[in-house]
C-alpha cells in the first residue's frame, strides 16, 4: 500500500500537468509484497519544475536530474526522464540528456525487475518482462547484460545482492556476463563494495556472499576464492556478528580494506580468533579478557548468545571496575605493581564471585 505522503508528491506532480510514476525497488517491493524503505518517482518534469512545485526540497542531483522532495516524515527522490550517456568512468554517465518517453527511461536501468513503473491508480508499465520474472524469480539484466555491467560494475554485485535478498536465480545470461565481466569490480571503490557486501551478509542468504568471491567480483578486496558461507545464515542478522563470521571463513581478510568503520572492523576480526569456551568460568575469563562486545561476538558465532547473557546480567564481577576494591586500598604499591595486584585480586573473584566485598578483598591482598 501506497503511504499518503508520496501519493501526495506523486498527486501535485500529476496535477501540474506532468506524468509521473513510481519507479524501481518500491514498484518491485510493492508487487512482492515486501515493505518499502525508498520512494523514486519518475517524471516529466524538469528539476526547476518540481522544486518549484515544493517546498522542501534537496537538489541532490540535479546535473542528473534528480531532486529529493521531502513531505511529512517521508522523502522522495525525483528524477526527470532521462537517457544516460556513456559510462566513461565505469560508474557515472559523461552526461544525461532529458527525454518525453518513459520507455527510454526504463530502458536505462538496470535489471527488469527494476525495470517497472506505476501510476498512482496502480497501472503498470513493464516494457522489458519485470513483472514475469518477479514471477519466475529470475534476476534478469535490462538490454545486454555486458554493456549493463561494463556501464556500471557495481551492477555485478547488486545482481547477487538481489538475488540474496529476493531468493532469486541469475538468468543465464546475465550469469554469464558476470564471470566475463568480474575483473571490472576492481575499479569500484572500496566503500561501494563494502555497502553491497554488507547489505548481503545482513539478508536472509548471507551465503551469496561466497558466491560473490567464486566468481571473483571480490579478488581486489582480499577474498582470495569462494568458499563455504552458508552457515552465515545461522548467525544472528547483526553486522558485527556476521561480518565477524566472514572473518572466521576467511581469517586472511582485512576489513579495513574494505573502510568498514574502525571499531567494527577492529571487534569483528579480533572475535573471529575466539573461541568460546565450554565452562562458565572460561567464558567468564573470556568477557573479561575481551570486553562484553567481542565476547559477545564470539558467544553469538559459537551459537550460545544465551549464555554470555546470563552471565553479562548476574551482575557479577567481570572487570577491575567492578571490583570491590581499587588501587586506592594499597597506597604502599607503586606502578605496575598495582594493576599487578588488582588483576590478581580480578582472578580470584571470577572463579569466586562472592568474595567480591572490600573485606575479603583486604584480608586476601
Amino acid at each position: 500500500m501506497v503511504k499518503r505522503a508520496p501519493a501526495e508528491i506523486l498527486k501535485t506532480l500529476e496535477q501540474a500537468g506532468y506524468e509521473s510514476y513510481f519507479v524501481g525497488g518500491c514498484v518491485r517491493d510493492t508487487l512482492l509484497g515486501r515493505p518499502i524503505h525508498d520512494w523514486d518517482i519518475t517524471t516529466a518534469a524538469r528539476p526547476e519544475a518540481v522544486m518549484a512545485l515544493f517546498s522542501h526540497c534537496v537538489p541532490t542531483g540535479i546535473a542528473h536530474g534528480t531532486v529529493t522532495v521531502l513531505l511529512e516524515d517521508t522523502e522522495a527522490e525525483v528524477t526527470t526522464f532521462r537517457a544516460d550517456g556513456p559510462y566513461l568512468d565505469g560508474r557515472h554517465p559523461e552526461g544525461v540528456t532529458f527525454v518525453s518517453s518513459l520507455e527510454a527511461d526504463l530502458a536505462r536501468r538496470d535489471f527488469t525487475v527494476n525495470a517497472m513503473a506505476m501510476d498512482l491508480r496502480g497501472a503498470l508499465a513493464d516494457p522489458f518482462g519485470g513483472q514475469a520474472d518477479l514471477k519466475g524469480r529470475i534476476l534478469r539484466a535490462v538490454g545486454e547484460p555486458e554493456q549493463r555491467f561494463r556501464e556500471d560494475a557495481l551492477r555485478m554485485l547488486r545482481a547477487l545482492r538481489f538475488a540474496a535478498q529476493l531468493d532469486f536465480s541469475l538468468e543465464a545470461g546475465t550469469d554469464a556476463a558476470i564471470r566475463r565481466c568480474h575483473a571490472l569490480t576492481a575499479a569500484l571503490s572500496a566503500e561501494r563494495v563494502r555497502d553491497e557486501v554488507e547489505k548481503t551478509l545482513l539478508s536472509p542468504r548471507p551465503g551469496r556472499v561466497g558466491e560473490m568471491a567464486a566468481l571473483g567480483l571480490l579478488a581486489a578486496f582480499g577474498f582470495p576464492e569462494g568458499r563455504d558461507t552458508g552457515w552465515l545464515s545461522r548467525l544472528p542478522a547483526t553486522a558485527e556478528v556476521r561480518w565477524a563470521g566472514l572473518c572466521r571463513t576467511y581469517p586472511e581478510l582485512d576489513l579495513a580494506a574494505l573502510r568498514l568503520p574502525r571499531r567494527l572492523s577492529q571487534d569483528a576480526m579480533a572475535a573471529a580468533r575466539l573461541s568460546w569456551p565450554e565452562d562458565r568460568l572460561g567464558r567468564k575469563q573470556l568477557l573479561s579478557a575481551h570486553g562484553e562486545t567481542r565476547g559477545r561476538i564470539a558467544a553469538a558465532l559459537a551459537g550460545d548468545a544465551e549464555s554470555a547473557e546470563e552471565i553479562l546480567a548476574s551482575g557479577e564481577c567481570l572487570y577491575l571496575r567492578d571490583l570491590a576494591v581499587s588501587g586506592a586500598d594499597f597506597p604502599q604499591l607503586r606502578g605496575p605493581e598495582v594493576g599487578r595486584h588488582l588483576q590478581a585480586l580480578l582472578a580470584h573473584v571470577l572463579a569466586h564471585p562472592g568474595d567480591n566485598r572490600r573485606e575479603v578483598l583486604l584480608r586476601l591482598a
